[in-house]
């Protein structure tokens, strides 16, 4: 299956690593002996260290980071729908720890990605974006939020915002890679314009070779001649482009905070669900039929 980036970073030649002086990080050499003799390389317990061996530029502010895992033969070993926390440096030298959710599978042996966007203030994502190639990056997970089965829903709506889009990427791998899930899957993705659409490539990709893949891209900033949304997602296009609040129905949300209180209302204290409100509510979708990633 063809990947579609746009620009790539020469890749340099470098062995620093930003947290060499940091206890308890495992940097693990190569064919180590794991659980059930499978080749996991995360883990929920401790700190492991991976490597930057690739870094693609998706946007102006967002670039798809490749990791290496020990070998060749070794998977993340992280399930569908899962996330890692990934620890960074901030400008004082203190460190911070973010969630972040790989796009990749454990289908795809020797590596995993991150797609980062480079927001002013992210201390994680600042940090992410000054790596050079060869520099470590340490994860820890992953933890589970929604654990996915083939046809668990016969639809699913995913309404994404920004960087919201990277778990909607690993659950569209886990399903169109399956030729006997059959589940139906309908996209809107919101950005502020054409050009802050990350994976639009690969994504225009996924709905033109599967039946059962629909995006729909809206834009605050629309350039002349587009033919698709405009502005923020609303009620008319949860109610044309989501499947409808029936059964077999579940809608996955994922985006920034004013985005996530019209769609579906925050989640709750403690990375909670939170009550449904907003515009799913109002189209008579149930706590039950709406995740917040």
């Amino acid at each position: 299956m063809a990947s579609f980036f746009f620009k790539t970073r020469s890749l340099l030649s470098s062995n620093s690593s930003k947290f060499g002086a940091i206890a308890a990080i495992s940097t693990f050499p190569l064919g180590f002996a794991l659980n059930d003799g499978e080749k996991k390389a995360f883990s929920p317990k401790e700190w492991r260290s991976f490597k930057l061996i690739q870094v693609r530029e998706l946007t102006h502010d967002t670039s798809l980071f490749r990791f290496a895992l020990p070998t060749t033969q070794h998977e993340m070993g992280m399930k569908t729908s899962s996330c890692i926390m990934v620890q960074g440096e901030t400008r004082t030298g203190s460190m911070v720890a973010r969630p972040y959710t790989p796009t990749s599978t454990n289908e795809q042996k020797g590596f995993f990605d991150l797609i980062v966007k480079n927001y002013p203030n992210g201390n994680v994502s600042s940090y992410i974006h000054g790596l050079k190639i060869g520099d470590n990056l340490n994860v820890k997970g992953p933890y589970m939020k929604l654990e996915y089965k083939p046809n668990m829903f016969k639809r699913i709506g995913m309404i994404a915002g920004g960087s919201g889009i990277t778990p909607m990427i690993q659950l569209c791998r886990e399903i169109l890679s399956n030729p006997d899930d059959t589940t139906e899957i309908s996209l809107i993705f919101a950005n502020n314009t054409e050009g802050d659409i990350m994976q639009k490539a690969w994504l225009d990709q996924m709905a033109a070779q599967y039946h059962n893949f629909r995006v729909y891209y809206t834009v605050r900033d629309a350039p002349a001649g587009w033919r698709q949304g405009q502005g923020v997602c609303d009620a008319e296009m949860i109610e044309k482009k989501m499947p409808a609040p029936e059964a077999g129905t579940m809608v996955f949300v994922c985006g920034p905070d004013g985005m996530m209180d019209a769609v579906c209302g925050p989640k709750g204290k403690n990375y909670t669900q939170g009550e449904l409100q907003g515009l799913l509510k109002e189209r008579g979708f149930t706590a039950e039929q709406v995740y917040k990633f």
